[in-house]
């Protein structure tokens, strides 16, 4: 407990360490000292377990031994400061780990997510004049109603000195948050801002108080949109992350989203997401007030709105309003009275990666060379659709539809293929994939591909084409996104991913992902593998990547993120382009009518859907 004592003031540690030792009296004296805890005679050997656990968790992830995992503690942390126990917590476990990183392993950078529904003052307390630690939170507030009750969990607490800018809050004014305010705030405001921080390692307390049924948290959100909070970060840091139990109360969704989160670490693909119809109008406001409270710190945000000037509906209520609601009868259903459905079962394919590839190019290691024999019927479907092509390139294609076929019976997870025409391959799986009634198609371009030019108005493709050059908008469906450097702009091309492509995806919720890269894209292959891993929390994990024969360089770098290797660092991003903020800015506010998880503030009139 070196790295405890170094962390901790002696005094109080010393005061811990006395507990086993202590009389009922002396416990219920010692008790009394702080706010919202407990002691026993057994508390300080098992707080000395649950950070000596975060310890070695770190230990294991920064020496190689595994690549992430998670550490299920009690008693948890995050309350907790240096000279006072708090929230039923002892030892700051997950601050303990971001100190001790820092001092064993020379971590330069640790980003610390804390998605608990207790907003963790211990942990901004540590940190808030600290710019080697970025710290998120996300909890409920309700306007100083809710415990903690502190005036600085509010979003406008940003850190101080040094610090200042590198402590976000995003305070809950509402209960009943849903899995679209969890994910609105992920792609709107934490995921940009920790690419642009570039992080060496990702601390997260994993609260699942903020899950459906806390009687705390009292939120909304189901047990499986913890795969994907936990998916989205697992790129950042080279897939350096450490998951530390903190709060948590329904025996039901608790273990449920330990589990989300665990096999998510695991490399299981995450379910397909449920019920993402947007985040509500107190959600978005909280997320407005966050976002710009830091403008002036991220260039990542440098084009959020100005804070709102009037007053927002989630303004604390007066006295009497409350007590009016009380009067009428306005009470809400018991948390633990909410039912939902059992999280579905995942089950990894067989394969995890297949791919089709022309001879002379050797299968990466860990990929499944994949090849068919020829189906009639397909090869007359094929011989009707591109009567006018090569027929030596029949054989290639009806093989893609054979192996997307694979993957919608879960036998492959997904796969890659080089093809002679990027285009028609396109086009073919496309056309394929659309017969299905339950089939749809996130199609991501990058680069000069020539798109189909007839577009889908029934909702069975979603077409995102990422370039650098001006394009018509032909319907809800065909989404260009034009860029002015292309792809090659690193941080230009990730804003767009992030704050336009990853909402869409997930509000679209398609059953594949089609991702067709054109040579010469300008695209680096770090930013490449992030958006391939990125792009595998849609569609249950079901990519296919397409690239050009003769692009044979890229097929290792592609693979690896496939078989769900960890992105490499993209370094610390500079401040996009502009223009192509501007730009992108422009699409968002255009797109926001059709697709609700590009709203970043609420309507100005007319109050956006509440829960």
């Amino acid at each position: 407990m070196k790295t405890s004592c170094w962390f901790t003031v002696r005094e109080y540690l010393e005061a811990v360490k006395k507990t086993p030792f202590m009389t009922l009296e002396d416990l219920q004296e010692l008790t009394l000292q702080y706010g919202d805890v407990y002691f026993h005679p057994n508390i300080y050997h098992c707080a000395k377990l649950a950070a000596g656990a975060s310890l070695q968790l770190v230990d294991s992830v920064m020496t190689g031994k595994v690549r992430n995992g998670m550490a299920l503690v009690r008693p948890p942390g995050h309350h907790s400061m240096r000279s006072a126990a708090s929230g039923f917590c002892v030892f700051n476990n997950v601050a303990i780990a971001a100190h001790y990183a820092k001092q064993k392993y020379g971590v330069k950078r640790v980003l610390i997510v804390d998605w608990d529904v207790h907003h963790g003052q211990g942990v901004q307390y540590s940190f808030e004049d600290d710019p080697s630690v970025l710290y998120f939170s996300w909890h409920r507030y309700e306007h100083q109603k809710f415990w903690p009750q502190l005036r600085e969990s509010d979003y406008d607490n940003v850190g101080k000195e040094k610090g200042e800018g590198f402590n976000i809050n995003v305070p809950w004014n509402k209960v009943g948050m849903k899995n679209s305010d969890y994910l609105s705030v992920f792609c709107h405001m934490l995921l940009p801002v920790a690419y642009e921080f570039n992080p060496d390692l990702v601390l997260v307390c994993a609260g699942f108080d903020s899950a459906i049924g806390d009687p705390e948290g009292e939120m909304c959100a189901s047990p499986d949109i913890f795969a994907h909070l936990t998916h989205l970060l697992m790129n950042l840091a080279g897939g350096k992350l450490c998951a530390v139990l903190e709060g948590g109360y329904n025996l039901t969704s608790l273990p449920q989203s330990v589990c989300q989160t665990v096999q998510t670490l695991l490399g299981d693909p995450a379910p397909r997401p449920a019920n993402l119809d947007g985040p509500c109008e107190s959600a978005l406001e909280s997320l407005h007030c966050s976002r710009s409270a830091h403008r002036k710190y991220w260039s990542c945000l440098k084009h959020a709105a100005e804070p709102p000037t009037s007053d927002v509906s989630t303004k604390r209520p007066k006295l009497a309003e409350e007590e009016g609601k009380v009067e009428n009868g306005e009470e809400k259903k018991s948390a633990e009275e909410e039912v939902w459905p059992e999280p579905p079962r995942r089950v990894p394919a067989p394969v995890r990666t297949a791919s089709v590839l022309p001879d002379g190019v050797s299968c990466p290691e860990g990929c499944e060379l994949f090849s068919s024999s020829d189906d009639p019927v397909t090869a007359s479907k094929l011989r009707e659709n591109f009567p006018n092509d090569d027929s030596d390139a029949l054989p290639a294609l009806s093989c893609l539809i054979a192996l997307v076929k694979k993957m919608e019976r879960n036998e492959i997870c997904n796969g890659l293929a080089l093809v002679h025409n990027v285009t028609m391959a396109m086009t073919c799986v496309v056309q394929h994939a659309a017969t299905a009634l339950s089939n749809r198609v996130l199609v991501v371009c990058v680069g000069d591909v020539v798109v189909p030019t007839h577009h889908r108005e029934d909702g069975k493709t979603l077409l995102v084409h990422f370039s650098n050059k001006e394009e018509e908008q032909k319907s809800k469906y065909h989404i260009p996104v034009c860029l002015k450097k292309g792809c090659r702009d690193v941080s230009g091309f990730m804003q767009a991913v992030l704050g336009l492509l990853l909402p869409l995806g997930y509000e679209y919720d398609p059953s594949l992902v089609l991702l067709v890269r054109a040579p010469d894209d300008g695209l680096c292959d770090g930013a490449w593998q992030q958006l391939t891993g990125l792009l595998q929390g849609l569609a249950q994990g079901h990519t296919l990547v397409l690239m050009q024969e003769g692009e044979s360089v890229c097929v290792g770098p592609t693979a690896s993120s496939l078989l769900g290797e960890a992105a490499p660092s993209l370094g610390k991003l500079p401040a996009p382009l502009p223009e192509d903020v501007e730009a992108l800015e422009r699409l968002r506010t255009r797109l926001q009518v059709h697709w609700k998880l590009l709203q970043t503030t609420a309507p100005e009139t007319g109050r956006g859907d509440e829960h």
